[in-house]
């Protein structure tokens, strides 16, 4: 109901009494002079076609942005996020869940060869897609490329690369890029980035799924910025 990106249109409330956070939802709707029905739960599982909280909604969501249209628009964005053919569903929709947790603004997307997101990527994410500006580019290279002209630092993650923690300065504005799982980022994609860090694993797994490096690298960001307090 927060959502920025988005439009409520319709909210399906489960039959019977409600939990607190439902009758939140259904007071807020109300407010907003959105429609609520009530439905039997067996309905809103056939809604979903799987699991739920007991709430479905109907939104129209906004078209992505252009990324000249991102580069100027209001606030700034300060930090973003670009991924390099990540095909999965459930491996991108737990990075943007990640990416509005720890304040990301945008994300950027190849139009083919990705994921998008769709209404999988929308129902994994827990919302979490609404929060984020996004932008579908048809060469991601290129759009890196423009990215760093309007005054980003680009940085690749790759394991390979020297430790994110130690040597990358994150507290400018700042794009982060993550690869697939099984091919990492692409030449180009490496050669259109200022720098390429990685995450060290001592353990014997030697890279980490790309949600949750995407989490890791997104934190050690939050953290340097809290503990410098310089603006972007």
């Amino acid at each position: 109901m927060r959502a920025a990106r988005s439009g409520v249109r319709r909210v399906v409330l489960v039959e019977g009494r409600l939990s607190p956070p439902l009758e939140k939802i259904r007071a807020m709707a109300l407010g907003a002079s959105i429609p609520v029905e009530r439905r039997p739960r067996p309905e809103l599982d056939r809604m979903v076609g799987g699991r739920h909280q007991g709430v479905v909604a109907w939104i129209v969501r906004s078209p992505p942005m252009g990324l000249e249209e991102l580069l100027e628009s209001e606030p700034p964005p300060g930090l973003l996020l670009a991924f390099d053919q990540v095909t999965d569903v459930g491996n991108l929709a737990a990075a943007l869940r990640s990416a509005a947790a720890f304040g990301a603004e945008g994300v950027i997307l190849p139009r083919r060869g990705s994921a998008g997101l769709g209404a999988m990527v929308h129902r994994r994410s827990a919302g979490a897609v609404e929060h984020l500006r996004w932008v579908q580019v048809v060469n991601l290279a290129r759009a890196l490329r423009r990215l760093r002209e309007g005054g980003f630092w680009v940085v690749g993650l790759e394991p390979s690369g020297p430790p994110l923690w130690e040597s990358i300065d994150l507290r400018q504005r700042l794009v982060l890029v993550l690869g697939s799982e099984d091919r990492g980022l692409r030449r180009l994609i490496r050669e259109s980035c200022d720098v390429c860090a990685g995450i060290p694993t001592p353990g014997p797994v030697g890279s980490l799924n790309v949600s949750v490096a995407c989490g890791v690298a997104l934190y050690e960001v939050m953290r340097q910025r809290r503990l410098n307090r310089v603006e972007v």
